[in-house]
């Protein structure tokens, strides 16, 4: 298992999560093959340094609905962020994966320091 470690100081959170889903895939390396499953492993650090651009820290919104009437809630990114800043970057890298069998198994090689 290769293990590559980035520093997410001072990077914006997209650019850092693309980054990152170019490693976890291992589309970095002569070796790749898109019907192999990798194994890469990804160490994020300083995961609280990162830095938005914009307004978006404060305007971005994340919806979630229970299949209920009146069922959607809404969080803004900032909440998000003060409580689980693991979670975001999660949800971003898991969103740029392929939809396939591999994604549930590519994610879980993606670790926090």
């Amino acid at each position: 298992m290769q293990k590559t470690e980035i520093d997410a100081t001072n990077q914006t959170l997209g650019r850092l999560a693309s980054k990152v889903a170019i490693v976890l895939r291992g589309k970095n390396l002569p070796s790749y093959e898109p019907n192999k499953l990798p194994e890469n492993e990804v160490i994020v650090k300083n995961l609280k340094g990162a830095r938005f651009t914009g307004n978006k820290f404060n305007q971005k919104k994340y919806y979630h609905y229970s299949g209920y009437h009146g069922g959607i809630k809404a969080r803004k990114l900032s909440e998000l962020w003060e409580s689980k800043p693991e979670q975001v970057l999660r949800g971003m890298v898991y969103n740029m994966l392929p939809v396939n069998r591999t994604r549930d198994k590519i994610i879980k090689n993606l670790k926090f320091n």
